[in-house]
């Protein structure tokens, strides 16, 4: 990573937080921090920075967010930019030059029972760098277990989250627990059913060595990250919103189609950033 780590703002409790989770990892990856706001309106005319619903509501919402992030670590150079846009298209042209982009989960316009925001959803299933999407209740006991989970679906359309997770493990001095879910063929379920004799252990198997293939790489990269390999019967959603219970951070990749518009983020991963009981990263793996 070389590019900024950019976070969205404006002026919530739950971009605040964001912005916190943002600022620490800024620091741990030795990255610069970017913070982001968008407003509709112009406010190049109004210098009255008092007022939070006038025009200068925006360098006022950004100027706030960076004294924050300087009292949070000094050490870490912030800059700030006010896009006149909505928060959307904001967000995921500041993510065409990001190493990743932080958001909360809801921002001021969404209603307070919305489990994930609008923008959060839209700008994790488009933008073209890793978004990592902060939940309210992950401010105050941030960090708290040194642990993040990967969750690895096979071994050939998640390499960039792999290197994602080893990554920001390596930064943290955390362990990382890689996680597979598999399914046991219908047949097999049939003949366990009705006791007759099949071959439980093979797709167990089978998964271990998918998983083992899809670490091999970064793992030989990151010496020293404590990998812990894990693998679970069970429907991949199911497995996952549980082991999220003890995690710091989640880790999944999403697939982008170079050719395709609209959203891409499939219904496992949809779920996650609705229910995960941490912060959860999308990685696009594009193809």
């Amino acid at each position: 990573m070389w590019l900024p780590l950019v976070v969205g703002v404006d002026g919530s409790v739950p971009s605040l937080l964001a912005l916190d989770w943002a600022v620490r990892e800024a620091a741990r990856l030795a990255l610069p921090l970017k913070i982001v706001h968008a407003t509709r309106q112009d406010d190049s005319r109004d210098s009255d920075v008092t007022n939070p619903f006038g025009q200068g509501a925006g360098r006022h919402v950004v100027d706030d967010a960076e004294e924050r992030a300087h009292l949070h670590t000094p050490d870490v150079k912030v800059t700030t930019e006010v896009v006149h846009e909505d928060p959307v298209t904001a967000l995921l042209d500041a993510a065409c030059n990001a190493s990743a982009l932080v958001t909360g989960a809801r921002g001021r316009g969404e209603l307070k029972d919305l489990l994930l925001g609008s923008v959060s959803l839209a700008v994790a299933a488009r933008a073209q760098c890793p978004v990592v999407v902060v939940r309210d209740r992950d401010g105050p006991t941030a960090d708290r277990f040194q642990q993040i989970m990967l969750g690895v679906p096979d071994a050939t359309s998640s390499s960039a989250a792999v290197h994602f997770a080893f990554e920001l493990a390596a930064a943290r001095g955390c362990a990382l627990h890689a996680v597979m879910a598999w399914h046991r063929p219908a047949r097999a379920s049939i003949s366990r059913a009705v006791d007759l004799p099949c071959h439980d252990d093979q797709d167990g198997y089978q998964a271990r060595a998918l998983l083992e293939e899809a670490l091999t790489r970064s793992a030989g990269e990151f010496p020293s990250v404590d990998v812990h390999r894990i693998v679970v019967e069970g429907p991949a959603r199911d497995v996952l919103l549980e082991q999220s219970e003890t995690m710091d951070l989640l880790v999944v990749g999403a697939q982008r189609r170079s050719n395709r518009v609209g959203l891409h983020l499939g219904r496992v991963n949809h779920a996650l950033l609705h229910y995960a009981a941490c912060p959860v990263a999308v990685v696009p793996q594009w193809h």
